[in-house]
């Protein structure tokens, strides 16, 4: 008879189990968590221990986000500041992927493109955006193209690092073993460099998007009359506090909405990440 006994697992899974990796979903944790932050808003709101100019409890705002919905805000409804925002986003989010990618590919594989780009990118990479907005100004104007620019510029050293770092990581044996039997450059480029990044270009993608959401407040200050950014600072004006955490919650939806998307495609484009 068979021995149909579980085999034993090995040292490195039950390292992971010991230290709670692969175990059950963390969701309805982070649910708690969220609830029992709410209620603790609510609770330092009521009891006035704040002004509720300061900090309105979450009835009252969302009350507000409900005349919002309804019937706009600082001239513009809520549908044309969110897509205002939205476009500004991807637009410079396909510029900063598009540019992005093969100078990063380019700088892991070729010591040249790395001499020639890396030092322009680690100058300005830390620098914050709002360093470089008044000369996005001068340059571009006011319009919809310095917006753009300074969040494509934000967005694109995360995107070309994140490319660098996958291609560096790739295992040479993977490599060798693609020539010897018989891949061409493209095969190679495109089927082993390329996907082996893949999981680090998605991860460089996915802070790019959480970079790219914390400079648009402030690319929506150059004369902007649309936008999440320009609806809350607008608020923020006349001390309307409600409107402002009305503003601040939908910056955070779009941002989660976009992180889910981007954790889906990773589970759809790199199915093995995470596996041996």
């Amino acid at each position: 008879m068979k021995d149909t006994a579980r085999p034993p697992e090995t040292p490195r899974l039950v390292e992971m189990h010991s230290l709670g990796i692969g175990k059950s979903s963390t969701v309805p944790i982070s649910m708690a968590t969220g609830v029992v932050m709410v209620m603790l808003w609510w609770f330092v709101a009521q009891t006035g221990s704040v002004q509720h100019l300061f900090l309105p409890t979450p009835v009252e705002v969302l009350t507000t986000a409900k005349a919002i919905f309804q019937e706009g805000y600082a001239n513009g409804t809520l549908w044309e500041h969110v897509s205002a925002s939205l476009t500004r986003i991807l637009v410079a989010l396909a510029i900063a992927v598009t540019l992005g990618l093969p100078v990063g590919i380019a700088m892991g594989l070729n010591r040249w493109a790395k001499g020639i780009f890396d030092a322009p990118i680690e100058l300005y990479w830390p620098l914050p955006p709002l360093s470089y907005l008044p000369l996005m100004i001068i340059w571009l104007g006011i319009g919809e193209t310095s917006k753009i620019v300074l969040i494509a510029l934000a967005m694109f050293a995360p995107v070309v690092l994140s490319a660098q770092a996958g291609v560096r990581n790739l295992p040479i044996e993977r490599v060798n073993a693609a020539l010897s039997l018989g891949a061409t450059r493209w095969q190679l480029l495109c089927d082993i460099v390329f996907l082996s990044a893949l999981p680090d270009i998605m991860t460089g993608i996915r802070i790019a998007l959480g970079i790219g959401w914390s400079t648009l407040v402030a690319a929506e200050l150059i004369a902007a009359t649309r936008g999440i950014g320009y609806m809350t600072m607008s608020a923020s004006h006349f001390l309307a506090t409600d409107a402002v955490f009305v503003g601040i919650g939908i910056i955070a939806a779009c941002a989660l909405g976009f992180s889910l998307i981007m954790r889906w495609l990773e589970r759809v484009l790199v199915p093995w990440r995470g596996k041996n």
